[in-house]
């Protein structure tokens, strides 16, 4: 079954129930007059409630900080707190090499963890990157991909469960698998779906 055309005509079901890529959002988003900006969740939400209610949603203004500390050219030490307006510049990426080694490198889960803890110390941050970078190393942690990210996810999956299988396997699975309706989650049985979908393909 083809995947509904995404236009001002489909349905919410048909929308939900198909995969599409950020670069077809946006797309119709401009379409429409809906904003598209942010992520694909937003953008998603934004183009649901427009096929429910037809309201366009504008995004509320950016919220501003207060602190005007200067995180390009301050003078850090573990002591210093962490502001609203904290940036990972290269100065903090100095501050870290010397507290913690070379090695040092920024990492969207350490990021996370400091635009969400202001008030803490950058001593409290280096810990969380130690923490961040033992939970990495360790061959039974699973790190967590946010669910916008689907196509990671499910490689990510197939892989783990077809350890024997290469990753254009995992590629192909997941072409068959997005074009379909429903979840785009990875099962067992998708590899002897996608190689029965292809031997029924008609040849040239």
């Amino acid at each position: 079954m083809d995947r509904p055309k995404l236009d001002k005509n489909i349905t919410l079901e048909d929308f939900k129930n198909y995969y599409w890529l950020k670069e077809e959002l946006v797309n119709f988003c401009r379409e429409l007059g809906i904003n598209k900006t942010g992520g694909k969740l937003d953008i998603v939400y934004r183009i649901e409630k427009y096929l429910v209610t037809g309201e366009t949603i504008t995004m509320p203004e950016k919220k501003k900080t207060n602190s005007k500390f200067d995180w390009n050219t301050a003078n850090l030490d573990l002591n210093t707190l962490i502001t609203d307006n904290f940036k990972c510049t290269e100065n903090v990426r100095n501050f870290f090499k010397k507290a913690i080694g070379d090695y040092f490198k920024f990492n969207v889960p350490f990021m996370k963890w400091t635009k969400a803890n202001t008030e803490m110390t950058l001593r409290d941050a280096m810990e969380k990157w130690k923490e961040i970078e033992r939970l990495q190393k360790d061959r039974n942690h699973k790190t967590e991909i946010a669910p916008q990210f689907e196509y990671n996810t499910y490689i990510r999956d197939f892989m783990e469960d077809n350890p024997k299988r290469s990753i254009k396997d995992a590629i192909n699975c997941w072409n068959m698998k997005r074009n379909l309706p429903g979840a785009r989650k990875y099962g067992k049985e998708d590899v002897t779906l996608t190689l029965t979908m292809k031997k029924s393909r008609p040849r040239n």
